[in-house]
């Protein structure tokens, strides 16, 4: 009983934190209402605004429900709001997110992705507003083949990649970094 009461205790004291924090404190200042981020002015590390940023992001997680966004996917919203926020323009973001693995799904179109999971898939949203700002969301055509997906089912907004291996391993050698996700 007393685990109980500790846990509802720290539960409050969790609201109650959060409701000290300022309105401001997560935002999402380009990818509206994904990749939220806190913005620390005068942190160590901030990307240079004058610098060009190449990144591979290989998206291999899958969501814990079919209703959810990928976290993976969030995870390059936030890169992008991070970026952006420091300054860095947009167009010298250079950045390709390619899906495969677990989270090969989250590219398909509503219909099949409705057909499959019986939801909406709620990661085309998020596609959109990445491509508006320069992302290039691709999925891995050998991903889209061992789930037995058909290339057509893969939705309008995503470049079909031949693979993982090959994306990663040109953009690499293109001079783009990788990060794994």
């Amino acid at each position: 009983m007393k685990t109980g009461a500790a846990a509802i205790a720290l539960g409050f004291a969790g609201m109650a934190m959060g409701a000290d924090m300022p309105k401001d404190f997560w935002t999402t200042p380009t990818i509206h209402g994904y990749g939220k981020i806190h913005y620390v002015a005068d942190a160590a590390y901030k990307p240079r605004a004058d610098q060009t940023y190449k990144i591979i992001f290989a998206l291999t997680k899958g969501s814990k429900q079919p209703g959810e966004v990928n976290p993976a996917l969030d995870r390059v919203a936030r890169t992008v709001n991070l970026y952006v926020a420091s300054g860095v323009p947009l167009k010298n973001l250079k950045f390709v997110a390619v899906a495969y693995g677990e989270a090969t799904p989250l590219v398909l179109n509503d219909a099949q992705y409705r057909a499959k999971f019986g939801v909406a898939n709620p990661n085309l949203p998020l596609v959109e507003q990445l491509r508006k700002a320069g992302v290039d969301v691709s999925v891995c055509a050998q991903a889209v083949a061992e789930h037995d997906f058909q290339d057509d089912w893969v939705d309008k907004s995503v470049t079909l990649a031949l693979s993982g291996l090959t994306t990663v391993t040109r953009l690499e050698h293109d001079g783009y970094v990788l990060m794994p996700l």
